[in-house]
């Protein structure tokens, strides 16, 4: 149950008002429980004639609460009867049961309308959770992780902790309070009775509880499968297109198949165990009842009891009182295990460490240049696969820095390492002789303004993605961030101009078109430092031109670092790097580069010529 109590540590507390309000109607249905039922008494006493109504009205303080408490009661019903007849006092009795039902009812409902806020509040709460604390953990983190099988947890798991666990919270917090209730009128009534059913009732939960944690075990299986359904589902709609076109449909489809049929397995194994739930806590209850039954009669029969018939009768009442709330004590028990399964999914992302975390005494940057240092650094994902070898590179402000060199050297990581995506294994980056671990993560990134070489765009209409980050801008100026990024022509020429929507990641618009909004984005966000990662490779020529004019204006007067396969496009940068196998092997201006013999950017231009 450590989850369980994680949950109600973490998320109750700001629902206390709804909670204390719950058990307190709670408690008060327990109370009108007991003394509807102990109206049956009465009534059962005058029907079997058991009574010669002899009461006299005894003071509090003269004797102990049952004895008061029960003497003064037939001393009215007493009175009732001398006054009105046996009739009338049995039809009172009668609707005071019925009032007193009403009253119970009343107060279970409204135990309810209170748990219900905090139900749906801490669900919202965990799905809000999750989702900043999918924003704010490193890029790092979603190496590892599928995507589908984190989309899973944040809708089947959470879906599956709002049908078990959070349906069940009514039950877990009324449950116990009638329990109580009950055991303890029923050791006022008889205390070597209820001895013997505090022995009973924990071999039965004990029988329940071995069920119980199977199906945890089996519900955390059936979650895990289904992320990786969620996966597969999620690959398959971003690969749809080569999936096609390499006729694998069937290939994929028995991959799913094969999934789905081991989640159809493990859920059929869960359903039939939880569908035990009933009929076996039923049985069992019938059983202790059946024990109950005989050992209290038993003691009855053979006076070893104070207890009269009528007595026993309202005693066996109040216990079977208890077997409901039991049963479904044991319901909600096997739901939350169930949910409890997806809980520790969920608190796996809730509870995940974000390496990437602000220093206790940020600094800040005074009078900002741009100017940015590589300092022998080294990065790896891995321990054993080293990407960043003791790398030393000077970036000065207002230049611009291009990295070239085939897949895999490195060039896309020392871009990332910038912004701290990632945190250099050795060494440091420092802008303004400040090392970046020594800022707030907000504020070094707000220096900065990416474009990527796949243009990232939302489902969202033209001007919203231009404005995305930007928290105030005017109409013109977002024109004025289009005109720069050569994009206000054909922005113009769609249906609805800047409120147009451009589909899903921009399927609406081409590769050019979408990478002239990114620019866009950047050109408004207005920053010093830039990231050009491989902005124009996927261009055709056409297109390439027109963003490259964009790019143009965009990188003037600004520090720019650009990674470029297209090395027509960084003719013109202050310094080109030449990235193998993580280090820099050369570095200069084209024409400078040009004039090695043998050099590893000569043979890159080379082998572009044909």
């Amino acid at each position: 149950m450590k989850e369980l109590l994680i949950i109600i540590r973490r998320f109750v507390p700001p629902y206390k008002k709804y909670l204390a309000l719950n058990i307190i109607f709670n408690i008060l249905a327990a109370f009108l429980t007991l003394f509807s039922f102990a109206v049956v008494i009465p009534i059962l006493r005058m029907l079997f004639g058991i009574d010669q109504m002899n009461y006299t009205h005894i003071a509090w303080e003269n004797g102990s609460f049952k004895e008061v408490f029960f003497n003064n009661f037939y001393y009215y019903t007493q009175e009732m009867i001398t006054t009105y007849g046996p009739s009338i006092t049995l039809a009172a009795l009668a609707a005071l049961l019925v009032v007193m039902t009403g009253l119970k009812t009343g107060a279970t409902f409204l135990s309810s309308y209170f748990i219900i806020p905090m139900r749906s509040g801490i669900v919202r709460d965990i799905r809000n959770y999750m989702y900043d604390k999918i924003v704010r953990l490193p890029i790092s983190y979603f190496t590892d992780a599928r995507k589908g099988d984190v989309m899973a947890r944040m809708t089947g798991d959470v879906a599956e902790i709002e049908n078990s666990i959070m349906s069940s919270l009514d039950m877990f917090f009324k449950n116990p309070v009638m329990i109580i209730a009950c055991l303890t009128m029923m050791i006022i009534m008889s205390w070597q009775l209820t001895l013997f059913v505090l022995v009973l009732i924990p071999m039965a939960g004990l029988v329940m509880g071995r069920v119980g944690k199977r199906l945890k075990r089996q519900s955390l299986e059936a979650q895990n499968q289904w992320g990786l359904l969620m996966s597969n589902i999620e690959e398959t709609l971003g690969g749809l297109r080569i999936i096609k076109a390499f006729n694998a449909e069937d290939k994929v489809k028995a991959r799913f198949h094969a999934g789905n049929q081991v989640f159809y397995k493990i859920s059929n194994r869960i359903a039939r165990r939880q569908s035990l739930a009933h009929p076996m806590s039923e049985f069992l209850g019938t059983i202790t009842i059946a024990i109950v039954l005989w050992f209290g009669g038993t003691l009855i029969i053979d006076h070893r009891s104070s207890m009269e018939a009528p007595d026993f009768i309202y005693y066996m009442i109040i216990f079977y009182s208890i077997i409901n709330p039991a049963k479904e004590l044991s319901k909600s028990v096997y739901a939350i295990q169930k949910g409890l399964a997806a809980m520790t999914r969920v608190d796996a992302i809730i509870e995940a460490r974000n390496p990437i975390h602000d220093p206790a005494h940020p600094k800040k940057l005074a009078n900002f240049k741009g100017d940015i240092r590589y300092n022998n650094i080294s990065f790896s994902y891995t321990k054993d696969m080293p990407v960043i070898q003791d790398v030393s590179l000077h970036i000065p402000a207002g230049a611009t820095v291009a990295l070239v060199g085939q897949s895999g050297s490195g060039k896309s990581t020392m871009a990332d390492l910038l912004p701290r995506f990632y945190d250099v294994d050795k060494g440091s980056i420092t802008i303004d002789g400040t090392d970046i671990r020594d800022l707030r993560v907000h504020d070094l990134r707000s220096l900065m303004g990416n474009v990527n070489q796949e243009a990232i765009l939302f489902n969202d209409t033209i001007y919203n993605n231009i404005t995305f980050g930007v928290k105030e801008a005017t109409r013109d100026q977002v024109e004025q961030a289009a005109r720069i990024a050569n994009a206000h022509e054909f922005i113009m020429e769609t249906e609805q101009g800047y409120d147009t929507c451009i589909g899903d990641r921009g399927c609406r618009l081409s590769g050019g078109q979408r990478q002239r909004l990114s620019i866009a984005r950047a050109v408004l966000k207005n920053p010093p430092v830039l990231i050009l990662d491989e902005a124009t490779s996927a261009l055709d020529s056409q297109s390439e031109k027109s963003v490259q004019e964009a790019l143009e204006r965009l990188m003037k007067d600004r520090t720019t670092l650009v990674i470029a396969h297209r090395l027509s496009t960084i003719k013109n940068a202050d310094l080109i790097c030449v990235m193998n196998e993580g280090r820099i092997v050369e570095s200069g201006t084209h024409d400078e580069l040009m004039t090695i013999e043998g050099g590893a950017y000569r043979h890159l231009v080379d082998m572009q010529k044909f």
